[in-house]
């Protein structure tokens, strides 16, 4: 082959890597639009199924320590807490009261940690390797459980999270200075499938139709977040890597910024946190360094549902609400514990511990990730749901 002829098929391939890169990117788009067209389909198929008995349909969970237990095992089962708060989202769009809402939140962020946990027993064949990745994943455990165990009660007894939520809300869609609602084009955009998808499900008679469009608007997230995922590792994976390689040694700041960062680009904390498991197991990061990268992958998780709150064309506050609830929690969360060291060295020494005894009986991996995430849960559903006032 001549070398005009590999010049030309360079320059070939280039046009065809750019013209996958850009389909990939119209891809994501029209993903992002499927995303929040499916929350308006749930805040509309919610509201018509449940009318004003909204709350009546969610009296079990008024108990907050049922709401918890809901959030943490809905994100366990699939995975994505991005889909959760997004659902979530769509459900208080359509009546689920804020109160219920918050604790289901909370929970969200625990049930997410099953993923790199998972990634983790990757490593199970060598001791140190495990000892180190196991560590490295469940710090993100012990971090969501202890802001759980700080701010639920709180929340229980001043509504702080839901009071300043609130607040914001008002100010930006509400307020006289600040409108958002005069310059939401998504919701002109995502009308027409909205209408499409609405008149489809009214072959269905009354409520059935608001069913058909809750289940509609469910599956639609998920092909939408499972492939924006896809995509997003495809086109983003690479420049996360940069930003992790960046970000390590130069101190926690630096770390919860690219943790966010990374977050964001990939659209998933799972991804983020799970990237450097592998890192730590091999011991190119130590336990300090994973630390805040992961506090910074809680806060960019919360993008999701501030992107699935733009969809809603009714109950406009209280979607903002609770996807700002999201936000706050994980913020605030960062700031009380992390900012106070002997707050920060409670998830670093609940690893530690855990990891250590694991790696000797690596039998207890298995059941610390089946307890924590399924049976415990399961059990205090079950327990709240004979007894309320549990």
């Amino acid at each position: 082959m001549s070398e005009l002829e590999l010049v030309d098929k360079r320059q070939r391939e280039t046009l065809i890597s750019k013209l996958q890169s850009i389909l990939s990117w119209l891809g994501v788009l029209f993903l992002v639009y499927l995303l929040i067209t499916a929350v308006s389909l749930i805040s509309l198929g919610f509201k018509s199924t449940a009318g004003e008995q909204a709350k009546e349909l969610f009296a079990f969970a008024t108990n907050p320590f049922a709401a918890l237990i809901v959030g943490t095992m809905a994100t366990a089962l699939i995975q994505s807490s991005s889909t959760v708060t997004s659902i979530i989202v769509g459900l208080v769009a359509g009546g689920l009261p804020v109160t219920v809402a918050v604790p289901m939140i909370m929970g969200s962020n625990i049930g997410t940690t099953i993923t790199n946990t998972l990634v983790s027993l990757g490593h199970i064949h060598s001791k140190e390797e495990f000892k180190k990745a196991f560590a490295a994943a469940t710090i993100h455990d012990f971090f969501n459980l202890l802001s759980v165990i700080i701010f639920l009660p709180l929340e229980i007894t001043t509504h702080f999270l839901e009071k300043t939520a609130l607040f914001l809300s008002n100010f930006f869609i509400g307020g006289e200075t600040i409108n958002l609602d005069k310059f939401n084009f998504i919701q002109i955009i995502t009308l027409p499938l909205v209408n499409i998808f609405e008149k489809i499900t009214r072959i269905f008679p009354k409520p059935f139709d608001g069913t058909g469009s809750i289940c509609i608007g469910i599956v639609l997230i998920f092909i939408a977040i499972f492939y924006i995922g896809k995509l997003l590792k495809l086109l983003m994976v690479g420049q996360a890597k940069v930003i992790l390689k960046m970000a390590m040694g130069r101190g926690p700041m630096t770390g919860i910024f690219a943790g966010t960062l990374v977050t964001i680009l990939v659209q998933s904390s799972s991804t983020t946190t799970s990237l450097i498991v592998p890192l730590a197991g091999t011991d190119l990061l130590t336990l300090e360094q994973v630390y805040p990268f992961t506090l910074g992958a809680n806060i960019g998780s919360c993008i999701t549902a501030l992107l699935a709150a733009t969809a809603v064309t009714e109950n406009q506050i209280a979607a903002l609400e609770i996807a700002l609830v999201h936000l706050l929690y994980n913020v605030t969360g960062v700031i009380i514990i992390y900012g106070i060291p002997w707050l920060r060295n409670l998830p670093i020494l609940g690893a530690t511990t855990l990891a250590n005894i694991s790696s000797e009986r690596k039998y207890l991996a298995f059941i610390y990730i089946v307890c924590v995430f399924f049976l415990i849960p399961g059990l205090l559903l079950g327990i709240t749901s004979i007894n309320p006032a549990f």
